[in-house]
């Protein structure tokens, strides 16, 4: 067995889940900043465009949370699974297998996105100038999805073998690109065109192709621990089911959340354009939560999916926990401090008051609820690492109807207080989180504490 699985499968857990979760928590770190950023540049050109980059925020993170988190945690998953049963084989034909669904769900994103892009996010109550300027980001970003899939479910690849360096500094080096390219293209810097909001996209995608061919010559260069040989791979139902087993359900998850996300936004639509990009600012920090707890989440699902394969269930039920329990101490600590700085997030954005009114009024009730929603986040990795879909998918379940229903009876039935429809949000995150915990506490998994 090669030294980097034996670390996994017999190291101490805390400094070898921190060890692997390091490089991905800076990482995350420097894209979320990147973020930020971006969104920043935004704001300078306006309301109407960062009420339009707002929509389409939860329909990009969709894109993202799919090829990175949900099929690129079942294409981790099944690599760590293949090396730490000695399959090695297995392991390099894996790779071609998550190309092909790769490029598959890249295609499905691009038509859907580019033919019902105006009427998604005229429902998500994007109009007039914020509506154009959603479309103008948004068509340039759904264009490109073959480059985030083929990014996210490479870098996938390298992660499921333990390897959390390389990932880590694509994504540093790229960011220094992207810092510059952003801007630059957003406002027409030197002999570049001022593209607006259509620049940003252009540079998001620039980033992610160029992302993309550097994990693609890693595998075909016979430096990784698992290889790219297309010419000698021939393609199995068996593999393709050992990724999708883990990665089809956790689409299902990715889109209950991001369906919250959206039938929220839609709800705080009638309040709006300013409170729309208020609350669309809010959320932005709600959901680089989910980034940050990848972080560790990537980690997880190498190292729970590593002891899985090797029959070593009691031990994977221990790295879960532990790495569960950092990432609501990170996420809760973000939360608290948001909810009593509320403007120096939203001022980052815009000076508008209404905005800083709405967004401030989402980070006081929804930000000390932080906590739960980087636990259950946490959790949902570790059981993609498990293979154990099925309480995550019933946690977001519960997280949606609680917040789409309880939203609409706030709206109709009991004043349309914008508050009280945040107040909502934070019951549904809470119920999310504690809900998994509980479920996996009582033996969701199949295993239970050792006596």
């Amino acid at each position: 067995m090669d030294a980097p699985t034996r670390r996994l499968l017999e190291g101490p857990i805390a400094p070898t889940l921190l060890a692997l979760a390091a490089p991905n928590v800076v990482m995350l770190a420097t894209q979320v900043a990147i973020g930020v950023l971006e969104a920043y540049f935004v704001g300078w050109l306006g309301a109407d465009a960062l009420a339009g980059v707002s929509v389409t925020f939860p329909l990009v993170m969709l894109m993202q949370t799919m090829s990175a988190g949900g099929m690129g945690g079942g294409v981790a998953s099944a690599v760590a699974r293949a090396l730490g049963a000695g399959r090695r084989a297995d392991a390099d034909a894996l790779v071609a297998h998550a190309l092909v669904i790769a490029f598959a769900m890249a295609g499905l994103f691009s038509i859907g996105m580019l033919a019902g892009g105006r009427l998604i996010y005229g429902a998500m109550g994007a109009r007039d100038g914020a509506l154009e300027a959603a479309l103008a980001y948004s068509n340039v970003i759904f264009a490109g999805a073959a480059a985030f899939w083929l990014f996210n479910t490479l870098a996938s690849v390298v992660r499921g073998t333990g390897n959390m360096l390389l990932p880590a500094g694509v994504v540093l080096g790229g960011s220094a690109v992207l810092l510059v390219l952003s801007p630059a293209l957003i406002f027409g810097w030197g002999p570049l065109p001022r593209l607006g909001v259509r620049g940003a996209g252009i540079a998001v995608v620039t980033y992610y192709a160029l992302g993309a061919l550097v994990f693609l010559g890693y595998l075909l260069s016979g430096r990784s621990l698992v290889r790219l040989a297309p010419a000698a791979v021939r393609l199995r139902r068996a593999l393709f089911g050992q990724i999708l087993s883990v990665g089809a359900p956790s689409l299902v998850s990715n889109v209950q959340t991001n369906l919250t996300v959206v039938l929220l936004t839609a709800l705080v639509g009638p309040f709006g354009t300013f409170a729309l990009a208020g609350y669309g600012m809010g959320a932005r920090l709600e959901y680089l939560q989910i980034p940050l707890v990848f972080g560790f989440g990537s980690a997880l699902v190498t190292m729970v999916g590593t002891n899985f394969g090797a029959g070593q269930g009691e031990r994977a039920r221990r790295v879960a926990w532990t790495g569960a329990l950092m990432a609501a101490g990170a996420t809760e600590a973000i939360g608290l401090t948001a909810a009593l700085f509320p403007h120096a997030w939203i001022g980052l954005f815009s000076a508008e008051p209404e905005v800083l009114a709405a967004g401030a009024a989402y980070l006081r009730v929804v930000g000390p609820t932080y906590g739960f929603f980087g636990l259950g986040l946490a959790l949902y990795f570790a059981s993609q690492g498990a293979g154990r879909l099925l309480w995550p998918i019933l946690a977001g379940a519960a997280r949606l109807v609680v917040a789409a229903v309880g939203g609409w009876l706030i709206l109709h039935w009991l004043g349309g207080a914008l508050t009280a429809l945040f107040a909502v949000m934070a019951a549904a995150l809470v119920i999310f989180g504690a809900s998994l915990a509980g479920a996996i506490h009582l033996g969701a998994w199949g295993v239970r504490r050792a006596p």
